[in-house]
């Protein structure tokens, strides 16, 4: 793996988690909302919005760079969008990169897979 592509990797992987508690407190927001005199909903929501663009942009440039097939894009792409989906995918991207540095240090090394 290069060095951008395990960047692109990292910036994705590093707005996830930030994204999935950003949605977590607007949807907490906007129950307070409904049910209180609080109203957070246009701070959150704006919040919410500047991550979840990140996240997306960021998503796009992990999938040219890695040349990941449309299911596992999706797949990304889908957990953006549930509410505790980026804890998962920000796993997922942490054992994918730990993955591709080892099979990279592998090949440095002439280490063949059997």
């Amino acid at each position: 793996m290069d060095l951008k592509t395990a960047s692109a990797l990292r910036r994705l992987r590093l707005v996830s988690a930030p994204e999935a508690i950003s949605f977590l407190l607007l949807l907490v927001c906007s129950v307070l909302k409904r049910t209180t005199e609080f109203n957070a909903v246009p701070v959150m929501g704006a919040i919410h919005g500047v991550l979840f663009i990140l996240y997306v942009l960021f998503w796009l440039d992990a999938w040219n760079r890695t040349k990941w097939d449309v299911k596992r894009a999706a797949l990304y792409f889908v957990l953006s969008v549930l509410p505790t989906g980026g804890f998962f995918a920000e796993k997922m991207l942490k054992r994918e990169a730990e993955a591709a540095v080892i099979a990279s240090r592998a090949r440095r090394e002439g280490v063949v897979e059997a």
